[in-house]
């Protein structure tokens, strides 16, 4: 009996069926960095707003005020009495006097003072001059509620963790087409439900669950593209990327084009229905018909392949083998209890932490550092693309471990420059800060790499899931870290990412190179990763050149 490998050689590794499934697949790259990134246009700045005081909306309705009118009323006493506070999160604490003339509103005063206007805090009756062009003013995210913005982009990367563990189940257990299709439904129809969500509760409900079917769809995506392409095309794991990167340039377009953020978000969110028609072109992944004792169907798929690459399958062929069984009941133990494997396990799972803070850091970033907010954002976007060819490029030339280390050390550099250069050069302060999310795309996407080369057969996707779990947190942290350290200090973060950045960087250092290796089969293996390159890296090149995942 052929294995799956051999027959998959035969068939076409990246025939012109292949092609064809990895492209359409890809397109969920835009959909899912689209929603990654969105808070960023959901979340921007509402522009002017005040706090009414209470009563004022009726007798703004019965004098025939405008809203300038209403504010003149409103701010421009405070501000005459308190140079210090904007009206924004403080109000006067007078009442209006409903029955009294139009020209002098104002009342007796909360209480008693003949001196100063006296403050009240504001909780509730902001008015904005753009009310649908953010859920910070849809929800009244502003003031002692700001942190709820935060709030709402942890809760995204909580459903992406969610979505990671529990897809991430279902498709090794029920398929990875059927998954995808469902996460792909899950998402448009709860993209639509946060669009129109009566209040923030429900936003953050429905917000958590497009994330975990959002991550159900990406993460399925690369895992169909991966398994149906021969070992030594593996590094469309890495091309793949590019789609992200394309998604985050076209969403300010997006954003630009539509001035309400409901409009942005069924933009982002509609097209995921589109994906359900791939149904009928994509196939269930041959390597998971396998694994579930279904060699027939695999087998079918097989000939499909073939006939559509122009290629033939030997009609002899009757049942399929896969040599890669993956353990029973694998557990965190399994990746400590020896040596190396303890070593790389944590200095992975902290370098995925570290990567997606860091870059998730900087996308949000842009949304609060002023300018053009748009521009900004196309541009940083554009800079990501060189960061897959750089790898594809080098990778093979110079290894793993120089790359994934020196985008964290560069990251880590520039956010420091970037941090203390003055505002009165806004070009270079810009450039650095490019060159660092440059950086750290690089070291994000070497990780994906690295991670899966540096665990044996039998724990290889567990292993990966584990780590990968650590990006998803570090994405739950980085809106607190950012939103609230930049009220401080509006560089501060910079500062705490370019130390995090440092730190990986030296770490990745202590991981064995792969360049040329096999992949290993057992944890002896893994052990012997350190000693084996320096020995024998050079023969082991010329003995397995294609084993990359």
């Amino acid at each position: 009996m052929p294995s799956f490998d051999e027959v998959l050689k035969e068939a076409g590794e990246f025939g012109r069926f292949q092609k064809r499934v990895f492209f359409l697949l890809s397109q969920t790259g835009i959909t899912f960095s689209s929603l990654f990134a969105s808070v960023v246009f959901l979340g921007r700045a509402p522009g002017n707003f005040w706090c009414r005081i209470p009563g004022a909306a009726e007798l703004s309705e019965r004098c025939g005020w405008t809203l300038e009118e209403e504010r003149n009323f409103t701010v421009l006493p405070l501000l005459l009495g308190n140079e210090s506070v904007t009206g924004q999160c403080e109000r006067l604490d007078v009442t209006w006097d409903a029955s009294g003339s139009c020209r002098s509103p104002l009342g007796r005063h909360g209480n008693g003072s003949a001196g100063s206007p006296p403050l009240a805090p504001c909780h509730q009756h902001w008015v904005y001059e753009q009310p649908r062009a953010s859920i910070v003013s849809e929800y009244d995210l502003v003031c002692g509620n700001a942190w709820m913005l935060d709030l709402s982009q942890a809760i995204l990367n909580l459903g992406f963790l969610a979505g990671a563990f529990i897809l991430g189940y279902a498709a090794d257990r029920y398929g990875r087409i059927l998954i995808y299709l469902l996460s792909c439904l899950g998402v448009g129809i709860c993209g639509i439900i946060v669009a129109f969500s009566p209040n923030f509760t429900v936003f953050l409900i429905f917000r958590f669950l497009q994330g975990m079917f959002g991550k159900g769809t990406w993460m399925t995506c690369y895992v169909i593209v991966t398994e149906i392409v021969g070992s030594d095309q593996r590094m469309v794991g890495i091309v793949i990327q590019i789609f992200f990167t394309l998604g985050m340039i076209i969403l300010p377009g997006i954003a630009y084009l539509i001035p309400t953020w409901q409009g942005i978000q069924l933009a982002i969110s509609l097209p995921n229905f589109l994906f359900l028609l791939y149904y009928w072109v994509v196939p269930e992944s041959p390597r998971w018909l396998l694994t579930r004792q279904k060699g027939e169907k695999a087998l079918k798929i097989m000939r499909r392949i073939a006939k559509h690459n122009g290629k033939f399958l030997s009609p002899h062929y009757s049942e399929i083998t896969i040599s890669n069984e993956e353990v029973s009941n694998p557990s965190f133990l399994d990746l400590v209890r020896t040596p190396q494997m303890r070593r790389n396990t944590l200095i992975l799972m902290y370098a995925w932490f570290t990567s997606a803070l860091i870059y998730q850091g900087l996308v949000m970033r842009l949304g609060i550092i002023g300018g053009n907010l748009y521009l900004d954002f196309f541009i940083s976007g554009v800079v990501e693309l060189p960061s897959a060819f750089l790898i594809l490029v080098t990778m093979d030339r110079i290894g793993r471990r120089l790359p994934f280390a020196m985008g964290n050390i560069v990251a880590s550099v520039a956010c420091l420059i970037t941090a203390f250069l003055p505002e009165d050069i806004p070009w270079l302060k810009t450039t650095v800060a490019t060159l660092g999310r440059l950086s750290i795309t690089i070291a994000f996407e070497v990780v994906y790499l690295v991670n899966s080369e540096l665990y044996p057969t039998t724990l290889r996707n567990f292993g990966v899931s584990l780590c990968s779990s650590l990006c998803d947190l570090g994405g739950i942290i980085a809106p607190f870290l950012l939103f609230r350290l930049a009220a401080i200090w509006l560089e501060l973060p910079l500062v705490i990412f370019s130390i995090l950045a440092a730190v990986c960087g030296l770490l990745v250092l202590l991981l064995p190179e792969t360049k040329g290796i096999s992949l290993p089969e057992t944890v002896e293996d893994v052990e012997q990763l350190p000693s084996h390159f320096g020995k024998c890296g050079k023969k082991q090149k010329h003995q397995d050149t294609n084993s990359y995942i």
